[in-house]
């Protein structure tokens, strides 16, 4: 039997604007299982965001449950929130969002500060990492030296470094060229073929068939959840 590492129950999300309320997520059921390579599709305005940021502990429902690898986070604190985001979730966000001043190197060691391990440990975890995205030449630059591709690999390490249960990818390649994106997406396939999690929010249709199943959201709903039966590599 398959084991869930996500399992969404019915989540709904609803947003006050106003005094309108708006319903993002409309009761959505889902299971996301281990070692699985996922994309979620959907245009502005479907939910696709704001489904990423529940599963990505980065909100909260308004109703339903959501147990990810085996934790009912959909009741935690903020504080227990945060924790499991570090421990449990690698982020691969379309900016990057690395430290201007800080190397490469010292990018990728920062999750680790948070986990309380030892500086000689946390650099060479950190090394290992780079290495694995091809960057063992760049671990001293900083993002200005690096390529837009290279910005990228470096954020892929630092969501990798930590060895979360789940990758989740948003918008990836949306700030790449085609050629640099297509690297990327080589990339992820070798993450996923080491037996890691990944889902991938994309709107970009290329993209979402490197994934092994595509999910489509429409109006805060699952419109439709298929395997890819010819994921690109």
């Amino acid at each position: 039997m398959k084991e869930s590492i996500i399992h969404l129950e019915s989540i709904v999300k609803n947003y006050k604007v106003g005094t309108q309320v708006v319903r993002a997520l409309r009761s959505v059921s889902l299971d996301i299982y281990k070692g699985e390579y996922v994309a979620i599709m959907g245009a502005s305005g479907s939910g696709k965001s704001t489904l990423m940021n529940v599963i990505g502990c980065l909100d909260t429902p308004t109703s339903g449950r959501y147990v990810l690898n085996g934790k009912d986070v959909s009741r935690m604190s903020d504080d227990q929130l945060a924790e499991i985001r570090n421990s449990e979730i690698g982020f691969i966000f379309q900016v990057f969002n690395l430290l201007p001043r800080s190397t490469a190197l010292e990018n990728v060691m920062l999750p680790l500060v948070y986990s309380g391990i030892k500086k000689a440990q946390r650099k060479a975890m950190a090394e290992t990492t780079l290495n694995d995205v091809g960057l063992s030449d760049r671990m001293t630059h900083r993002p200005n030296e690096l390529s837009g591709g290279q910005r990228q690999r470096v954020a892929i390490a630092r969501a990798l470094v930590n060895k979360p249960s789940l990758l989740l990818a948003d918008e990836p390649t949306g700030n790449l060229d085609s050629k640099i994106s297509e690297e990327i997406m080589k990339l992820f396939a070798e993450i996923h073929r080491k037996g890691n999690t990944l889902v991938m929010v994309t709107h970009e249709h290329d993209i979402a068939m490197h994934a092994h199943r595509i999910i489509h959201i429409k109006d805060g709903e699952i419109d439709s959840d298929e395997i890819n039966p010819n994921p690109v590599y």
